[in-house]
């Protein structure tokens, strides 16, 4: 008789019930399921939640990230300053806009930005950093934004890998001038795919929800309410006009309401997360050759990722591999790719750190047992090798 073959463990997974089963089907019987009235009321609950006045629903954290440096008229060729350990998308917004990004080397303890080498990399030419908080790890935003403020550059937090962390008292995605939030399916919260992009400036506000959108100065929604409207039938509630050269990067109801549901549950899966890592860090303590990141925990920031570094890397991602164990790498540097050779920077802590770096599974519904074997399996390697 074949015995059962076990199931992998997740790098990732999303956390779903029966709560965001109902509420979609109520949305599928209400047949509007475009942009509506639940895009409108999930932007309105994730600004209250963070504690921001203007947040707009988009696709990703990648057409948000594209929105933000859009909204600013940027001359091209001008450089954007960017981390050299992040996903591909922060680096793209400058692309996309015709802006040049600048590679700024990272953190060994964290793997964000390094302030040091930030100051350095900055020339007249720069109109914007994105600090990216990796795995929810703040970077240093004490330090950024008043530097940031003297050289009058655009700051945009990349919170792809945060959403609900507090750091020296206020939320991530509050500290700069513009965040990008995502709700990717593998994210602190999802929507399958999606994301925000939130700011205190009204003006800019008024932008990304016209640039979401195809230019256009009405959204879908209030030209079809206007439309089923008898109070003034004279109105021409159908009338808009494109101002500008937009985008369709707009969220629908239907992530919405998955993403209103999945709101009331993000501090559970936060609390479950930051549980997570703690039981990986005592788990490893003991381990001789591997070590954790992220070494420097925050009882308020709310973490995505737990990663930790061997030099035998390949070696030990081939070893969980066998014993089911699902890894990865996050990230391979951005200016490795050959999109990006052209825009070569001296990032030696980057080069030297990317190469021990392993991904170890964490979500908010991994069990116990799973995270026991995981340890089990990383401490098995280290006494092997």
């Amino acid at each position: 008789m074949k015995s059962k073959k076990k199931n992998f463990i997740r790098l990732f997974k999303p956390s779903f019930g029966n709560e965001e089963i109902t509420a979609l089907k109520k949305i599928f019987n209400k047949s509007w399921i475009g942009y509506g009235p639940e895009v409108k009321k999930f932007e309105d609950s994730w600004s209250k939640y963070i504690g921001i006045k203007y947040s707009v629903g988009v696709t990703s954290c990648s057409a948000a990230l594209h929105i933000a440096l859009a909204s600013k008229n940027f001359k091209k060729k001008k450089k954007v300053l960017v981390p050299a350990m992040t996903f591909t998308a922060t680096a793209a917004a400058a692309l996309y806009c015709g802006l040049e990004p600048i590679f700024v080397d990272i953190n060994e303890y964290d793997l964000n930005i390094n302030f040091e080498d930030l100051k350095k990399k900055y020339s007249k030419d720069c109109v914007a950093v994105i600090p990216v908080h990796v795995g929810g790890h703040p970077c240093e935003m004490e330090k950024i934004i008043p530097w940031a403020k003297k050289k009058n550059l655009l700051v945009i937090e990349d919170c792809a890998h945060t959403a609900g962390g507090i750091y020296k008292g206020k939320m991530l995605g509050t500290w700069g001038d513009i965040s990008c939030f995502s709700f990717e399916e593998k994210k602190m919260l999802t929507t399958g795919d999606g994301g925000m992009i939130c700011t205190n400036i009204k003006s800019l506000a008024t932008r990304f929800k016209n640039l979401s959108f195809h230019g256009w100065n009405k959204d879908p929604w209030s030209r079809h309410k206007k439309g089923i409207s008898k109070k003034n039938l004279k109105e021409k509630h159908w009338y808009y006009q494109i101002e500008e050269l937009g985008f369709k990067y707009n969220m629908n109801d239907l992530m919405a309401t998955i993403g209103l549901v999945q709101l009331r549950k993000l501090n559970s899966f936060n609390f479950k997360r930051n549980k997570g890592i703690q039981k990986y860090l005592k788990g490893i303590e003991s381990c001789k050759n591997i070590k954790p990141f992220f070494v420097k925990q925050y009882k308020s920031i709310a973490y995505w990722m737990f990663a930790i570094r061997s030099k035998k890397r390949d070696k030990l991602i081939e070893f969980l591999k066998e014993k089911g164990i699902a890894t990865s790498v996050y990230w391979i540097p951005v200016p490795m790719h050959p999109l990006y050779k052209k825009y070569k920077s001296k990032i030696p802590v980057t080069m030297r750190v990317w190469k021990e770096l392993v991904t170890l599974p964490l979500y908010s519904d991994i069990k116990l047992k799973e995270l026991n074997y995981v340890i089990k399996s990383v401490k098995e390697f280290d006494n092997k090798y």
